[in-house]
């Protein structure tokens, strides 16, 4: 058995401890629910008086609820972390880009366990600064909102852990998770001759999927096929590069699906159908990307190509074949219905009920522990299927997510301070820091910041909304960590032979290919 069927082997083996803890997890969900706890969260996330809840003797749902009632504070601490505390941020940061470079740390870096480490030390640099260090109130936005004082060393680092882990962190990883792992039970196979043409409609079909099932899922769908379509080639790196750009980001602004900027604004109550409204900046920005790769590879990298490496592509030729559909297909769609529709800031549609805390989250677990148990194995042997992606997005992001906390908190407060005012201003503002923070979080900050009212939208006010949603959006692709799905992309197509660029590296690309196109975007509508 070869060194990559052993290792995929091994990781389906490890399926069947994922399902085991998926179920485990869900019994611990409907324990849970029997003492109405998350009844009791989605209560306290929306700031519900007690008698929304239907108590179950014994569970105290009703008084806990009530004490939340009367312990429920307004108004927004006004303080805000010593700036040097955006060391911790900045350090991970350049050990992402740093790290893979050095012949001294390159080995140490491929480990995840390691990189969970650096992450994982970092986050915790943070926590202890708000634990000794900070003297001021902390704005809690899980179970709704809070001004909590630092009353005791344990205070504030877990108003942190609940707002970066608990509030932004789960549902981010988990719903990453349901759509990589379901996704890896589909196999689109085949080897078509690796023309310029063949690779741009790849990335035109995944660009529009991008919005229909979400970046992560597109991208997990196509990026196989497409590393082994070009498996003959040499130069393969800018097309994975290309990739990045369009189906893990630009590709994912037409849904809130799409992208998980714009489902937080639809969470904040945003039409569903509003972003559809972007339709010509998304068609403007995705064709312009597909002609510009389309012209780059015609001229420049597929001449490049030896003879022998053409002929191979020529002559080694496969058609397109679907593998694992069934259940896949269904379970993908469930999981993109239960993000749309099972979040607890919003009632379920048609009714008055408000889906329990972290539902969403269980039911989109309980549709990768079907995958796996009834998918196809050989379908995610044949996928070369492993974890290692998600494992590694997951070791990386819980420390950026804390890490990033102090940053977010200094932009929150001073953010008025900043000289941004019209559309094309926040458009650049937006995607800058979505560039280098998470962009679902950015996306609130300036979402606040402008005082959007989806209720009451203005043509001033909708103009706004489009350029930070845009921002989010676009200029997620301008770094690896923009967007969780680079990560896993960049991961797979290395585990494929591919030698991808660095940190920096892979700057050179967006900064020579997607700034200009930005400023044109602004020129051209803001």
């Amino acid at each position: 058995m070869s060194e990559h069927h052993g290792g995929a082997a091994a990781e389906l083996g490890s399926s069947k401890g994922v399902v085991a803890g998926i179920l485990a997890i869900l019994v611990l969900y409907g324990v849970a629910a029997a003492m109405q706890w998350p009844q009791t969260g989605t209560a306290m996330t929306n700031g519900m008086h007690a008698d929304h809840l239907v108590d179950a003797p014994g569970t105290g749902a009703k008084e806990h609820a009530e004490h939340f009632d009367s312990g429920h504070e307004h108004g927004a601490a006004a303080a805000h972390p010593d700036y040097f505390m955006v060391l911790p941020f900045c350090l991970l940061l350049g050990a992402i880009a740093v790290f893979p470079l050095s012949h001294k740390t390159e080995h140490f870096w491929e480990s995840n366990r390691n990189k969970f480490l650096v992450a994982g030390g970092l986050g915790l640099l943070t926590l202890a600064y708000y634990a000794f260090a900070y003297q001021h109130p902390l704005d809690r936005h899980f179970l709704g909102h809070k001004v909590v004082a630092p009353d005791s060393a344990t205070a504030l680092p877990w108003v942190i852990i609940q707002n970066a882990i608990f509030n932004d962190f789960v549902p981010f990883i988990v719903l990453l998770f349901a759509l990589y792992t379901i996704c890896g039970g589909i196999r689109i196979s085949g080897d078509l001759p690796a023309h310029p043409s063949t690779n741009t409609a790849f990335l035109a079909v995944g660009g529009l999927l991008a919005s229909l099932i979400g970046t992560t899922g597109a991208a997990m769908l196509l990026i196989r096929p497409v590393l082994e379509t070009n498996s003959e080639r040499k130069h393969v790196a800018h097309t994975v590069v290309f990739f990045i750009f369009i189906i893990c980001n630009c590709g994912g602004c037409l849904l809130p699906i799409g992208d998980p900027p714009l489902f937080l604004g639809y969470l904040q109550g945003v039409d569903f159908l509003w972003t559809l409204g972007l339709w010509k900046q998304w068609a403007f920005v995705n064709a312009a990307l597909l002609a510009i790769y389309f012209l780059g590879d015609t001229l420049v990298a597929y001449p490049r190509e030896t003879k022998r490496d053409i002929q191979r592509d020529e002559t080694r030729v496969r058609g397109l074949q679907f593998g694992g559909l069934m259940p896949n297909v269904p379970l993908l769609m469930g999981v993109v219905l239960a993000a749309a529709l099972l979040s607890p800031t919003k009632p379920f549609p048609g009714t008055d009920w408000y889906p329990w805390l972290y539902l969403r989250e269980a039911v989109q677990l309980g549709l990768v522990a079907i995958s796996l148990a009834f998918g196809s194995s050989k379908v995610r042997s044949d996928n070369g299927f492993n974890y290692g992606a998600i494992l590694e997005v997951a070791a990386l992001f819980i420390g950026i997510f804390i890490c990033m906390q102090p940053a977010l908190q200094i932009l929150d407060v001073k953010g008025s301070e900043l000289p941004v005012k019209s559309a094309a201003q926040y458009f650049w503002a937006t995607g800058s820091l979505s560039s280098v923070l998470d962009n679902a979080p950015t996306y609130l900050v300036f979402y606040e910041m402008a005082k959007i009212n989806p209720a009451e939208l203005t043509a001033e006010m909708a103009e706004l909304l489009a350029a930070i949603s845009l921002g989010a959006v676009f200029m997620g692709a301008n770094t690896y960590i923009g967007n969780g799905p680079n990560f896993m992309v960049k991961t797979i197509a290395e585990k494929a032979g591919v030698k991808m660029p660095s940190f920096f590296g892979y700057m050179v690309y967006s900064f020579s290919v997607l700034i200009p196109l930005f400023v044109l975007v602004t020129y051209m509508f803001f």
